[in-house]
């Protein structure tokens, strides 16, 4: 398939981003265990923040859907952070979350620090990149602020879910603590962070509402997509 195909298709670039997604996170888990799952949530939470805004038009169906590139990145967190509590219990499983959040608040504050030292004349492009961080860091603080407290809420949600659903099924069922932990803490991360647009006086009451249910029907498929990989690499490590 060549380039000019996925140009004039995105639906199907969009599976294959989703597919990319979530093998990073298995090759990182193969590789590293723990440790590369953390790393797999920390770059989730940033690259989820940094492209928030980098949103495209699918066609599914005869429909025109809204998608932003930051939710694909953001759903490999829930997969990551489910695969913590499985393989390293509930505790793990929050410390990733808190590493998440300090990452990106640490991303984002040295993306404004950067924007303080002026573009040098030496090269062309000091410009344009100096614009483009500035375009990143100050995209809006109450978007910055929304979307972490969304992170935080619904990824502690989905932790504490995931383990009260371990318990109660005697550690039965992974598939049903993968989704309806991951569903659940989805639609509250969705719905939180979409309404933020309103706030911001972006988006209406109605079209923010449309939005978030167009981007919760991609986030279910992303998530019944999840569950069979964790079942195919839940073994693969015992560390």
């Amino acid at each position: 398939m060549s380039l000019e195909f996925f140009l004039n298709n995105p639906e199907w670039l969009w599976v294959i981003t989703v597919f990319y997604d979530l093998l990073i996170v298995v090759s990182l888990f193969y590789f590293f265990g723990k440790n590369g799952l953390y790393v797999a949530v920390i770059l989730g939470i940033v690259l989820g923040n940094l492209q928030g805004g980098k949103v495209s038009d699918l066609s599914v169906f005869g429909y025109t859907f809204t998608v932003s590139m930051g939710a694909i990145m953001y759903s490999g967190i829930y997969f990551a952070t489910d695969l913590i509590n499985e393989k390293y219990g509930r505790s793990s499983a929050n410390e990733a979350v808190i590493l998440g959040a300090i990452a990106n608040v640490v991303v984002m504050l040295t993306l404004v620090l950067s924007t303080y030292y002026l573009p040098s004349e030496i090269a062309k492009s000091s410009k344009d990149v100096h614009d483009a961080v500035s375009t990143l860091a100050f995209y809006s603080p109450i978007f910055v602020i929304g979307s972490l407290s969304a992170y935080l809420i619904s990824q502690t949600f989905d932790v504490w879910l995931f383990h009260k659903l371990k318990v109660m099924t005697n550690g039965k069922y992974l598939w049903l603590r993968n989704n309806v932990s991951t569903l659940s803490s989805q639609a509250l991360d969705t719905f939180i962070y979409t309404f933020v647009w309103v706030l911001a006086g972006e988006l209406s009451f109605i079209v923010a509402l449309s939005i978030a249910l167009t981007k919760y029907i991609f986030k279910i498929f992303i998530a019944l997509l999840d569950t069979i990989f964790i079942y195919l690499v839940k073994d693969v490590r015992n560390d």
